[in-house]
């Protein structure tokens, strides 16, 4: 398979960047996406080029860092699959494919593909925790009962990767739903009470301070989530939101 890779490079944050044309021959539809950018840049090594940055790691669709804009769409064209996931019979011979890093002001570009989403951590940090007794008369956790819909509720919003193609897709560069599904899956359970009003005001706090933009409803985010994490819970938050403040 032959193709034209319009990918971005850019030195730094503060450097300028641009779209920089590379032909690429014999790509196999087996290969994954990231494969077929290991191809590019051993190529691109050999002839004593800069290879492209991307970010990667488990390869298996669990750790989120494969995070690129492929033809103007978040982890490309398939659904419910992040980047490493999706191969290359999805293209055709003769395809340009057009290769970004995620745009996003709360998401600055540190070279080429890759983008800083440490704000995604510092949300976390605000409050995804709960309390746990380690005195020494701790409680076993199976011993408190919580019924099965709740419970797979709270695994659906634990499920989100924290890969930011929520934010990548929205026209706001909205957070919402990373954050909303790190405040349900503890907002879900009785082991979540304890902070529940600190940790959704806190973690809302954060989100904002990060720069992030509002929600408008859209729905993009749950479209390209590869998660599938529902726009329930950002129902879910803002609920938790008005409960937590109305407190004072």
């Amino acid at each position: 398979m032959k193709l034209l890779l319009k990918i971005w490079r850019q030195k730094d944050g503060s450097s300028k960047g641009k779209l920089v044309d590379y032909p690429i021959d014999g790509i196999e539809g087996d290969m994954s996406f990231l494969e077929m950018l290991d191809v590019l840049n051993q190529e691109l090594i050999e002839k004593g080029d800069e290879p492209v940055v991307f970010d990667h790691d488990c390869r298996e669709g669990i750790c989120g860092s494969c995070s690129l804009m492929i033809n103007g769409e978040p982890h490309g064209p398939d659904r419910l699959i992040t980047t490493c996931q999706l191969h290359m019979r999805r293209f055709n011979d003769g395809d340009t494919i057009v290769i970004e890093p995620f745009r996003a002001t709360a998401f600055p570009i540190i070279r080429d593909l890759m983008v800083d989403r440490t704000a995604f951590d510092r949300i976390q940090q605000a409050g995804g925790y709960i309390s746990v007794n380690t005195s020494g008369n701790t409680v076993d956790a199976n011993a408190i009962p919580i019924e099965k819909a709740k419970a797979d509720e709270s695994f659906e919003a634990a499920s989100c990767i924290g890969c930011g193609a929520c934010v990548a897709a929205c026209k706001n560069a909205s957070a919402m739903l990373f954050t909303s599904a790190k405040v349900s899956q503890f907002a879900l359970l009785p082991q979540g009470k304890v902070e529940a009003t600190d940790r959704v005001q806190n973690m809302v706090r954060q989100m904002d301070l990060e720069g992030f933009g509002n929600c408008t409803n859209t729905g993009a985010c749950e479209v390209e989530c590869p998660k599938g994490i529902s726009l329930e819970n950002i129902a879910r938050m803002n609920r938790e939101y008005l409960m937590a403040t109305a407190k004072g």
